[in-house]
């Protein structure tokens, strides 16, 4: 029967926890089948992880089948009852981890360490109930930059729900009705004032009607003779006219004059030119009348001579082409390693703080896939994991800064692996390149140089 896939997710993004440099996840299934052997509850609230190929994302399926239904979708009554199971789970797991530490055996002290260790999930949402029963996914693991919990439960206890005040809707107030206004007959003034006595008025007198008398009509005296510049007047009004009839008149004939063939004369050559003498202007005395001048006709314009000029063959300059502007360079992702220069120039490696997925271009010899590496660094110190297969292997690091500016990561020697080998750690040397990019290498031997890629994961 097909397993339950309840849900999936990088290693990188969790803090996997565990005893004396051993992960709770690199036994997980070591720790669930002597779960099973020993018959105690909890192996079977523990999903099971099966890591891919590339050895850094993993799936946890459920040990049992039936309806899946999240922490979060769950009723009251369902998560109080799943709850009870996992306390009850356990506690009878951490009963055995108390007896396994206090055995002899190196082996059953491991055991119960790790059987602690493995108690830790990171949040209340890594809980789904599979027919009923609470299923663990990412146990033995923590969020990032988070301890382990004294009380691994304590993420799902309820809040205490504070009591609900009940708003009772206000009863809507009655407005008084406005009193009706009732205007009274207004009060008598208390000073009375008599009345004046009204004077008789005298009877109204007969028209006088006046007799007509004849008046005599005066003399119309004779109408005097218009003034001599009203003459004047009508005479500047009639020279307009006289203007708009002669326009009209002459306007056709000179159109025509102008368009005809006779009006255009033939160019005349150069040779036929002649110089003609200008008679001086006569003199006139001051009682002598000016001569009236007889009207003209404009003399034709005569085309300058030019002189000929040697003609060159033209030359056709082909335009210049425009500068293409040069491709800015691509902007850096932003998750891969940035040596700020103001840190580097201050000897600083805060860029360094984080937790980082390096990439070697190189295969395993044994897996033929490349291993997965691991770094967490903060304040020149930290551990790299590597990753190969199903082994896990881990060794202490320690950074700085040389004055050249490179940054040299170090190992204190070969990782430790969870089958019982060691692993070679790269000496890792990077440079700030274009756009203050890390550009890094590792170094496995004085033959063997590897080019390395930093990608953060998280802060």
């Amino acid at each position: 029967m097909a397993k339950i896939l309840l849900r999936s997710g990088f290693l990188d993004d969790f803090q996997g926890v565990g005893e004396n440099g051993q992960a709770v996840f690199d036994s997980a299934l070591q720790i669930r089948e002597t779960l099973r052997l020993r018959k105690q509850p909890l192996e079977a609230c523990l999903a099971i992880p099966q890591l891919n190929d590339d050895g850094d994302r993993v799936d946890w399926y459920a040990p049992v089948t039936g309806e899946v239904m999240s922490w979060a979708a769950a009723n009251e009554e369902e998560r109080r009852r799943a709850r009870r199971l996992l306390e009850s789970a356990v506690a009878s797991a951490r009963a055995l981890s108390q007896r396994c530490l206090q055995s002899e055996k190196t082996a059953q002290q491991l055991f119960g360490a790790l059987l602690a260790k493995a108690l830790q999930f990171p949040a209340a949402n890594h809980i789904y109930l599979v027919d009923g029963k609470p299923v663990i996914t990412f146990w033995g693991f923590v969020n990032l930059n988070q301890s382990v919990r004294d009380d691994v439960l304590d993420c799902l206890a309820e809040e205490e729900r504070e009591p609900e005040i009940v708003m009772l809707p206000e009863e809507p107030e009655e407005e008084p009705e406005p009193a009706r206004i009732v205007l009274s007959e207004p009060d008598a003034p208390l000073l009375a004032v008599a009345p004046a006595p009204v004077a008789p008025q005298p009877a109204p007198a007969a028209p006088f009607i006046a007799e007509p008398v004849a008046v005599e009509p005066a003399p119309v005296a004779a109408a005097a003779p218009a003034p001599a510049p009203a003459r004047q007047r009508r005479t500047l009004w009639l020279l307009p006219l006289a203007a708009a009839v002669a326009l009209a008149i002459g306007a056709p004939a000179g159109w025509k004059l102008l368009h005809t063939d006779s009006a255009v004369k033939p160019a005349v050559s150069v040779a036929d030119i002649k110089a003609v003498e200008i008679a001086p202007a006569p003199v006139q005395t001051a009682d002598a009348p000016a001569p009236v001048k007889a009207a003209q006709t404009p003399a034709p314009v005569q085309p300058q001579p030019t002189a000929a000029l040697p003609l060159a063959q033209a030359q056709i300059t082909p335009p210049e082409e425009a500068a293409k502007p040069e491709a800015a360079p691509a902007e850096p992702q932003k998750a891969l390693m940035v040596m700020d220069p103001g840190q580097v120039k201050a000897g600083s490696t805060r860029f360094l703080n984080g937790v980082w997925r390096v990439t070697v271009d190189v295969n395993d010899p044994v897996t033929g896939k490349p291993p997965a590496l691991r770094y967490e660094l903060n304040d020149n110190k930290g551990t790299v994991r590597i990753t190969r297969g199903g082994v896990s292997c881990r060794a202490e690091l320690y950074a700085g800064l040389h004055q050249s500016g490179t940054l040299m990561i170090k190992s204190r020697g070969n990782a430790r692996c969870s089958d019982g080998t060691r692993y070679p750690v790269p000496e890792v040397a990077c440079k700030a390149g274009e756009r203050d990019v890390a550009q890094c290498t590792g170094r496995y031997d004085e033959k063997t140089v590897l080019p390395l890629t930093f990608k953060k994961v998280s802060a």
